[in-house]
């Protein structure tokens, strides 16, 4: 069955919820963006750092970060003192500075989380059905989002600066594989989720791509050293992908750019297959059961999973292949610097994934293609939830807009 048997008979106000809108000033300027994405990116800078990166006059980054002080974004740390002139003060992000809801809209669960100024998980609820519906999806909304926001002040609650949403496109694409009646799945090809979520809560609403807002994710609150230019996948029910452009989320003409599930590639037997055919997780389900094991916990439980060895290391093989043979064609299309491997699935099956990919991606011909880097993602499991979050984020506070998705 769908999630939940039951709907709302009244639907709630965005008043009911609890949200009446951020009483923050309205979209920041370019600078103000340029400012905030710097901090985020360095963790916490001083005045002199800014106006040394930006090329602004140190009058002009006085202005800002003082402006983005007084309205709560940016907090003053220690005074570091040098040997000589005025101590540096460093400027952070205030975690209580935003707040940022993501839901991720998958085929198999549907997650609502809340997200902080700095990208730590205040609240996470998750619903897990054989299939979702979009009244079904709403109501969840509608009964979570209170719950999330429960812990908020009031003055935090004000705070709340819009929602994203992360769901595939087609999701009445592919539902042979899931076992769901296509005539219930066609309920999402003419329905609006977001303006309907926008009018439940009465906050900003975006949509993008799951797969493409866990590339966001990466993007935005991934750790480490990020390339410039990389294509990623994320192991769901079925493979997506996401593609990162000079620093910059690459959403496409239809925004659903490294839709990588289509995508052809070769394989073991020497045959021509669809990436999405050997390197989803629905996949490893139906191999599970075939065998007689039980598979509904792989999505409950992406932090462990109990598969037996040889039908983990026949599916991890295929998904290698696929990978690497997807890694050759994206180098030899964009000379991408790297490919990063995420997913729905525990630290130690990614890393093994990648090991694998990163093989078999030398095993093929290299002759003329500059190989990109395989490195495994940062974020995990939950990366299509915060790359909700982080939609609303990207727009209003971030310097690249082109991760805003469509919205309100």
């Amino acid at each position: 069955m769908a999630l939940g048997d039951d709907s709302l008979t009244e639907r709630q106000s965005s008043d009911d919820i609890g949200l009446r809108g951020s009483n923050q000033s309205g979209m920041r300027d370019h600078n103000e963006r340029l400012v905030l994405s710097l901090v985020r990116q360095h963790g916490a800078l001083a005045k002199s750092d800014i106006a040394r990166i930006t090329g602004l006059s140190a009058q002009t980054v006085s202005v800002i970060m003082r402006a983005l002080e007084n309205d709560g974004l940016l907090l003053r740390g220690e005074p570091i003192r040098g040997r000589i002139g005025q101590p540096s003060v460093p400027m952070f992000l205030n975690p209580n500075g935003a707040f940022f809801v993501g839901i991720k809209i998958g085929r198999r669960s549907v997650d609502l989380t809340l997200v902080d100024f700095q990208g730590k998980v205040r609240s996470t609820q998750r619903k897990t059905y054989r299939y979702p519906s979009p009244m079904a999806v709403v109501d969840f909304t509608a009964k979570a989002l209170p719950k999330a926001i429960a812990q908020l002040t009031p003055e935090e609650r004000g705070r709340v600066s819009g929602i994203g949403i992360a769901m595939p496109f087609q999701l009445w694409s592919w539902v042979q594989f899931i076992g769901a009646p296509q005539a219930e799945m066609d309920a999402w090809r003419d329905h609006d989720i977001r303006s309907e979520i926008s009018a439940l809560t009465g906050l900003p609403t975006y949509l993008q791509n799951d797969a493409t807002s866990a590339c966001g994710a990466e993007l935005v609150f991934g750790t480490g050293e990020k390339p410039k230019d990389f294509l990623y996948f994320y192991f769901g029910t079925f493979i997506g992908g996401g593609l990162v452009l000079n620093g910059q989320l690459f959403l496409g003409r239809s925004g659903n750019a490294a839709g990588a599930g289509p995508l052809p590639i070769g394989t073991a037997e020497g045959k021509i297959a669809r990436l999405i055919s050997v390197a989803s997780m629905s996949k490893l389900a139906d191999a599970m059961e075939a065998a007689g094991e039980a598979s509904d916990y792989l999505w409950e439980r992406p932090d462990h999973w109990t598969v037996s060895p040889v039908i983990l290391s026949d599916w991890m093989n295929a998904a290698a292949n696929g990978l690497a043979w997807a890694a050759l064609t994206a180098g030899s299309l964009l000379e991408i610097e790297a490919v990063v491997v995420d997913g729905w699935m525990p630290a130690e099956v990614r890393a093994e994934i990648t090991r694998r990919t990163r093989k078999a991606l030398y095993a093929l011909d290299l002759d003329g293609i500059d190989p990109p880097a395989i490195l495994e993602g940062t974020i995990g499991p939950d990366a299509r939830a915060l790359g909700a979050a982080a939609i609303p984020l990207s727009q209003r506070y971030l310097i690249d807009q082109n991760a805003a998705g469509r919205g309100a």
